[in-house]
Formats: C-alpha cells, sequence, structure tokens
C-alpha cells in the first residue's frame, strides 16, 4: 500500500500548488505508514523532479510519451489510474485546479473509488474511518465526508494546507510507459496557449478584483499598476466580462473561475451572490466601494467606503513608498 500525488505542470515548471499537494499527500503517507509516490506526465527535467523529494516523495514516476504531450483530460486519467494500479496505491492525491477539477472524479471512476473534491485538511482516521473536511455549497459552507471504499481519491483546493517541506529526501525518479487505452487516446489537443506575462489567478496568493465601478475598461491601468505592486492575479466580476470590458479568463464567480487566495481585493463590486460563491474561500477580504450598503460589506474582512478613483491611487502611492 502506498500513496500517490499527481504533480501537474506548465512548461516543465511546478507550481506552488504542486508542492503543497505533494506535502499534503505526504502527511497522508505519514498518517498510514506508508510511502509517498509522484507521477509526472510530459516533459520535465531530472532536476525539477528531484526536487519533490524535499517535499515528501520517494520516487517519482516520469511519463513522457509523444502522444502525452499536451493535456488530454481522459488519457491523463487513464495513466494515472494504471500507475495507482502498478504502486498498490489506494489513496490518489491532486490539486483542485483547473485540470485537477477533470482529472480527479475520472480517476476515481476508473480506480472505483470514494471521492472528495475541495478537501482543506487532512483525513481524520477515528476508529479506522477516512473522514475529510471540504468545502461545500460553492464554498458557502463546510462538510465532513466520510470514505468507506478501499480506494480513495482527494483533491485539495489550493492554499487550504500550504507547503512543508519534509527535509532531504533522495528520490528514485523511474521512467513509466503506460498502456494505451485506445478510447482514452483517441482526443488530441494540438496546441495549448498560456498567458505567461500575468500571475495565473487559479493560483494567485493575492487577486486585484474589479467590477461595474470602474466605469469602463479604460480604467483598468490603476488596477493593473496595483496588482503589479502587490505580485498579484487581476480579476473581475461577470458583468465586467459580459461588457468585454476585460477576458472572461479572469472572471471570478460561481459561472466563472473560483479562487482561494491568502488576499482578495475587491474594487467597485456590489457582490452579488453569484460572485461570492467564486471567492469565499479566501483567507481575508478587504472591500473598496463607494456604496456602504454594498452587500460585500457584510463578508469582508477589511472594508474602505470611498471611491475607488480616490482610494486605488493612493494605495498605490503608499505601495510605492514601501517599497522605497
Amino acid at each position: 500500500m502506498s500513496v500517490l500525488v499527481y504533480v501537474e505542470h506548465a512548461d516543465g515548471k511546478f507550481k506552488k500548488s504542486v508542492y503543497e499537494a505533494v506535502s499534503y499527500a505526504k502527511a497522508i503517507a505519514e498518517q498510514n505508514n506508508t510511502n509517498l509516490t509522484a507521477i509526472s506526465i510530459g516533459d520535465v527535467e531530472e532536476p525539477t523532479l528531484a526536487e519533490l523529494g524535499k517535499y515528501g516523495a520517494s520516487k517519482v514516476l516520469s511519463v513522457n510519451t509523444s502522444q502525452l504531450t499536451n493535456f488530454v483530460n481522459q488519457a491523463y486519467a487513464s495513466v494515472i489510474a494504471e500507475a495507482a494500479a502498478k504502486e498498490g496505491a489506494n489513496i490518489v492525491v491532486l490539486s483542485n485546479s483547473f485540470s485537477g477539477k477533470g482529472l480527479a472524479p475520472r480517476v476515481a471512476v476508473k480506480l472505483k473509488a470514494g471521492f472528495v473534491d475541495g478537501a482543506i485538511e487532512l483525513p481524520t482516521n477515528d476508529g479506522g474511518s477516512f473522514k475529510v473536511k471540504k468545502t461545500a455549497f460553492s464554498g458557502k459552507a463546510f462538510a465532513v465526508t466520510e470514505i468507506t471504499s478501499e480506494n480513495k481519491v482527494v483533491a485539495l483546493n489550493p492554499n487550504a494546507y500550504g507547503v512543508k517541506e519534509a527535509g532531504a529526501n533522495d528520490v528514485a525518479i523511474e521512467a513509466f510507459t503506460p498502456a494505451e487505452n485506445a478510447s482514452d487516446f483517441n482526443a488530441v489537443v494540438k496546441e495549448i496557449i498560456r498567458a505567461t506575462d500575468k500571475v495565473s489567478l487559479p493560483d494567485a496568493e493575492i487577486v486585484v478584483s474589479a467590477g461595474r465601478g470602474l466605469k469602463g475598461p479604460e480604467n483598468w491601468g490603476m488596477i493593473e499598476e496595483l496588482a503589479g505592486l502587490l505580485g498579484a492575479a487581476t480579476a473581475c466580476s461577470k458583468p465586467v466580462s459580459d461588457a468585454d470590458w476585460r477576458p472572461h479568463s479572469e472572471h471570478v464567480g460561481q459561472t466563472g473561475i473560483t479562487v482561494s487566495p491568502n488576499l482578495y481585493i475587491a474594487i467597485g463590486i456590489s457582490g452579488a451572490i453569484q460572485h461570492l460563491a467564486g471567492i469565499s474561500s479566501s483567507k481575508v477580504i478587504v472591500v473598496i466601494n463607494k456604496d456602504p450598503e454594498a452587500p460585500f460589506f457584510k463578508v469582508a474582512d477589511y472594508g474602505i467606503v470611498g471611491d475607488a478613483f480616490e482610494v486605488v491611487p493612493k494605495l498605490i502611492q503608499a505601495l510605492k513608498a514601501h517599497k522605497g
């Protein structure tokens, strides 16, 4: 028996959420007195794979075949399930990222496993049971789910557990060539184009978001400047993306991207329930709005009642002075 963690990458590089998933999986492995194996699919250099040892992986299965150059949901799920069977892993951990949301349930079906997504804490093993605390109702509540099946799949919410180094650990890197399941390998992705000039929104620790209070796309310069000073990702409300002020890839909310940063700054957003559903897992929420009755203030940790066109420039000025 062992624990398997899937480590996704972007152009051969691992993001923070990957190291967080490995740290989480290592803690589960320690709970069960077993080892942790990681599986990487695609072209990742050996020194990068070896870095996973710092966070607890004792072995890395490296899958690098021409059929899996780009991410294909069903093919990747097939490979992960096969790796779990090979390693005798009855617990599989993934990050509940954009790709993980599609992968995890497919892996669970292939392994006939119980499945928990949106996990935010380590499982408890009281009396031999396996219970996991997770977000529910679009992040508005928490639930504790018990998995009773032999095989288990857990998808960890980004920024929920933290990155924890396990000390120096020698890692065995092993090439793994999976069997090709014809039905799973039929789909072909010819090209994936990633934005490389800004912080990835799903993985961001700080998000600066704005809404219709900005009055038009021409005023987004100050939002981007503030985000740049904070090392943050930029986001927007649904009405803003619907009006083509900002790209739909920045739309945060129930029908857009769900985020869970350490800090979420909402500027000129009223706080409709659909938007709150996508950001409620944020650790600290700061709201800037000139309407003191805006619903967003009810969930904010800190609020500033004021005109964004007066408040944001002062924040920018203060940050610049602080950075010296």
